[in-house]
């Protein structure tokens, strides 16, 4: 599984993550900050990217989009308002999610990290 994450997550969890052998980039890397959240998405799907982001409501709200308009994405995955900035805690969820998906996540899934 290959990861994008949003810029509301701290770069230190795209190093962590690649520390850890997995393949994760990030907005702050990318470029990408003053990126609109449908511009994020988008790049995430060119890329392959399954787009992390603690932005839950309105990632949910463009993943209904692209059902509607039947524009796929490599997937999203929600970081819970309950991992807050634990960095260690969203390396985790989402090591487990790389795990659980090894071959990435289907092209309009949108899931919460564990």
């Amino acid at each position: 599984m290959r990861f994008y994450l949003d810029e509301d997550l701290a770069p230190s969890v795209a190093r962590a993550l690649r520390a850890r052998g997995c393949d994760t980039v990030s907005a702050h890397e990318e470029g990408m900050l003053r990126a609109t959240d449908a511009e994020q998405l988008a790049f995430a799907a060119r890329q392959g990217r399954c787009l992390v982001t603690r932005n839950a409501q309105d990632f949910i709200a463009l993943s209904r989009v692209a059902i509607r308009e039947q524009v796929p994405h490599a997937g999203i995955v929600c970081c819970p308002p309950s991992k807050g900035d634990d960095v260690r805690a969203i390396v985790r969820g989402l090591l487990d999610v790389a795990r659980r998906y090894p071959t990435g996540l289907g092209e309009y899934d949108l899931i919460y990290l564990p």
